[in-house]
This record gives structure tokens, C-alpha cells and sequence, in this order.
């Protein structure tokens, strides 16, 4: 037990070379996320913008994630230059499958005025896009920095997607707030989530971490508010939709609908005989 100031110190300073990755800040990973998506989708104004002029906003932004990388240069594959690089070539297509994200939403979404609307205020989306800027750099085998950017997006919204999991084309998440998407989880195109929906484990043993634990959730499912769907061998079949509150650990065939069943009694409440009380004045 470490009791004196000393010793405490001494021991921080021992730590510190012990430790396996060195890491970005998180603010700057989340000034990076920001930046890039006002650069990618410049619906909103910010004050303290770095540069109106597109060109100069991507070059800065490139110095930026070289910067986030350098810490973890020595557990990279190539130089955080080469891993930047490489990056903002898949810049585009990231782009692209956004674009489809928010037109799910705002066809999807009568509560969705426009496309401005869902990618300026709606949580589904913004958690949607970093996780695909956080996918990216996962593919590019960089450790730590992509989870450190989809718990930014967790923190912003209550949407907790790990950047390993595979999501297709067309993804909605429809109010969002706790829902969690595990790491070996995979969705196909047109899926709609509701809030509250959990893709989990339903072993969380560290011996399971090389192995498919989460569910696979096939195209065109719906599945509605708080619907827990656990383990790797369990498949929701295409074109089906799971109901609230379902607990679910085995696959279903494509076209299902599987729903909650439960009673809901309605009485009317006993009305009691009040006697009147007399006053004497």
C-alpha cells in the first residue's frame, strides 16, 4: 500500500514506462470527429472554424489525425503518415455510405424534415458516422484510437457501436439513446433499430474474444425498443421484424415477426364512502 508522496510519484513515473500504448488526448480525437464532420457536412456554422476554404480545412485535418497516430506509431503497421493517407483515399466512400444513412432516416422518419435536419441534430446519425470513420481505421489495424472515437460518439449520444462490428448500407437508429452494437455484430442493408436495443455476448469470457459473439441481423430487419438479441450463432432472418422488449438468443427464419407477449389488466379503482364530518363552531 503506496502511503507516501514520495513513493506515489515514484511509482507514477515507473508506470508510465510500462504502459504498452501511449494514446491521444480524448478531446482532440473529439475535435477531430467534429472538424471532419462539419468538413464532410457543413449544414451547421462554427464560429471558430479553422478555415472556410474546403482545401485548406482537409489538409489541416490530415495534419491532425497524423498527429492522433504518432503516439501509436511504434504498434502500427506503417508510419501514421502512410495510415492517414490511406485513410482520406476511403474518405469518399465513407461519404457515400453516410449519404445513404441519412436518406434512410429522413425517408424513413416522418418526424424528419430533411436531410439538414437529420445530419445537424439527430444522435442515430452522428454515432452512425463516427463509428463508420472509426471502422476505417480499425481496417487499418489501428489500435485504441477507433474505440477512443466511438466512446466520444457513446458519450455525445448514449449510442454504443464498437468500431469492429459490420454494418451494411442504409442503417437507421431511430431515437438511439441506449443502444449498444457489440464488436463481432453484423447487419446487413436496411436495418431500423429502435432505442434501447442491445446486439450482444452472451458469454462475456475473455476466452470468447477471438470468436463471433454477437448476432448477425440479416437486410431489411426491424427491430423495435428495447429487443436484446445476444449470441454469435444467433441470425435474424431478412425482411422480419422483432418486437419490443423481446429476449432473443436463437436464430429466426427471414419474414418473422416475433413479439412480446404479455397482459395488461385494466380495473377500476375501489371508490370508498367518505362520511361527512360536521364542524361545531
Amino acid at each position: 500500500m503506496i502511503t507516501d508522496t514520495t513513493t506515489f510519484l515514484e511509482h507514477l513515473q515507473t508506470q508510465r514506462a510500462l504502459y504498452r500504448y501511449k494514446l491521444p488526448s480524448r478531446p482532440d480525437a473529439g475535435r477531430f470527429i467534429d472538424q471532419l464532420m462539419r468538413l464532410m457536412f457543413p449544414v451547421t456554422q462554427d464560429c471558430r472554424s479553422i478555415s472556410q476554404h474546403v482545401e485548406e480545412t482537409y489538409q489541416h485535418l490530415n495534419q491532425q489525425l497524423v498527429c492522433l497516430l504518432q503516439p501509436l506509431e511504434k504498434n502500427l503497421t506503417e508510419s501514421p503518415t502512410v495510415v492517414t493517407e490511406r485513410f482520406f483515399e476511403r474518405l469518399p466512400a465513407i461519404y457515400d455510405n453516410l449519404l445513404f444513412d441519412a436518406h434512410a432516416i429522413a425517408d424513413n422518419d416522418p418526424a424528419a424534415v430533411g436531410i439538414e435536419e437529420v445530419v445537424a441534430v439527430y444522435p442515430g446519425f452522428y454515432a452512425i458516422a463516427v463509428y463508420r470513420i472509426a471502422h476505417e481505421l480499425l481496417h487499418q489495424n489501428v489500435p485504441l484510437l477507433p474505440r477512443m472515437l466511438t466512446e466520444y460518439a457513446h458519450g455525445q449520444t448514449g449510442i454504443d457501436i464498437h468500431p469492429g462490428a459490420q454494418i451494411g448500407k442504409a442503417f437507421f437508429i431511430d431515437h438511439g439513446t441506449g443502444v449498444v452494437i457489440g464488436e463481432t455484430t453484423i447487419i446487413g442493408d436496411n436495418v431500423k433499430i429502435y432505442q434501447g436495443v442491445t446486439l450482444g455476448a452472451t458469454h462475456v469470457a475473455k476466452s470468447m474474444a477471438q470468436k463471433k459473439r454477437h448476432p448477425t441481423i440479416e437486410n431489411n430487419v426491424v427491430i423495435y425498443a428495447n429487443a436484446t438479441i445476444l449470441g454469435g450463432y444467433t441470425v435474424v432472418g431478412h425482411d422480419s421484424v422483432i418486437g419490443g422488449n423481446v429476449w432473443l438468443t436463437s436464430s429466426v427464419e427471414p419474414h418473422s415477426l416475433v413479439f412480446h407477449q404479455h397482459q395488461t389488466d385494466v380495473r377500476m379503482k375501489s371508490l370508498e364512502v367518505i362520511e361527512p364530518i360536521n364542524f361545531v363552531i
